[in-house]
């Protein structure tokens, strides 16, 4: 595993969550929730922006599919979202990584954590981005040699 700062997103309709590992890429953690910007793209310059305040080596960024592994029009968005993301961060590698239930898991986490629905609202798609960053984490440090 190359050494190095790595960028979770999960992209919603009306935010996107992002976290960051340390640069060791063993723990993700939640760092902002942006509001989405489809028709300007703010979202996507501020997230460069932290890319390379960051020093990130690359961002993965969750697909959402059904659990039958199909894919509907939010993984069309997303992969519109990883594309344009890619261009502006270039040559920062962006990649996508199956999201399944990774919403659902920060809720849970969230809940267990004595976070109210209400507030929770607020950070679950930050929580969903660490989510999908550390199950990617883990799975290329269990791929590894």
């Amino acid at each position: 595993m190359v050494r190095g700062v790595r960028l979770g997103v999960d992209v919603g309709s009306v935010r996107v969550g992002v976290a960051a590992s340390d640069p060791d890429g063993v723990l993700a953690s939640p760092i902002a929730v942006l509001q989405r910007d489809a028709k300007r793209g703010t979202d996507l310059g501020e997230l460069a922006r932290i890319a390379t305040e960051r020093g990130a080596v690359e961002i993965v960024v969750g697909l959402p599919r059904s659990l039958s592994g199909g894919e509907g029009p939010a993984a069309k968005i997303a992969r519109e979202y990883a594309s344009s993301l890619a261009r502006r961060v270039a040559p920062v590698s962006v990649r996508l990584v199956d999201e399944r239930l990774s919403t659902v898991e920060a809720t849970r986490g969230l809940r267990q954590a004595g976070v109210r629905a209400r507030a929770g609202r607020k950070v679950v798609d930050a929580a969903a981005a660490a989510v999908i960053l550390q199950h990617a984490l883990d799975a290329e440090r269990e791929a590894a040699p």
